[in-house]
């Protein structure tokens, strides 16, 4: 079994996600608006899948998606990590934020966080990430991470999305 790396920035914990955090996604995954960009909203059990499938992800490719924990009061925030989802021609930096918890830079400390150990722990020559047109907020991080667009193309799901690239 593949152990899940624990990441520290300065105000979070980045770990392997366990089943008392099941609220957490379920309270993202249920807001229809939150999770419009990842599949919301879903229901407990496909939620429970989603949870399940994150952690598995780490024992089949190595790496995945990391539990976001405030370091001040221990609160699960959100997600980040690198996927690489079977069928899909590119891997992926994603996260979600809580409602609660966004505007306040977790997503981008984090996400410098999940670049780096890309770049430096698994040795990627590129970290890269793409969303829908319509996600301006994700659009608008990926910019201020450096981000730098290198491709326009179809995904498995028959979206075309604007492919970036992410400065180590």
């Amino acid at each position: 079994m593949t152990d899940i790396p624990t990441l520290e920035t300065d105000r979070l914990i980045m770990r392997a996600a366990r089943e008392s955090d099941f609220p957490t996604y379920r309270d993202f995954y249920s807001d229809a608006d939150a999770s419009k960009f990842y599949g919301g909203p879903k229901s407990e059990a496909d939620i429970w899948a989603t949870l399940a499938s994150d952690l598995g992800h780490w024992q089949l490719r190595g790496y995945g998606l990391w539990m976001l924990e405030t370091q001040k009061d221990n609160q699960s925030v959100g997600v980040c990590g690198l996927v690489w989802p079977h069928g899909w021609h590119r891997s992926e930096l994603t996260w979600w934020i809580a409602s609660d918890s966004r505007r306040q830079g977790f997503a981008k400390e984090a996400s410098q966080a999940a670049i780096r150990f890309g770049y430096q722990q698994l040795g990627w020559d590129l970290v890269q990430t793409y969303m829908k047109d319509e996600n301006q907020a994700a659009k608008a991080l990926v910019l201020s991470l450096g981000g730098t667009k290198i491709a326009r193309e179809s995904f498995p799901d028959g979206i075309d999305r604007n492919v970036y690239r992410l400065p180590d």
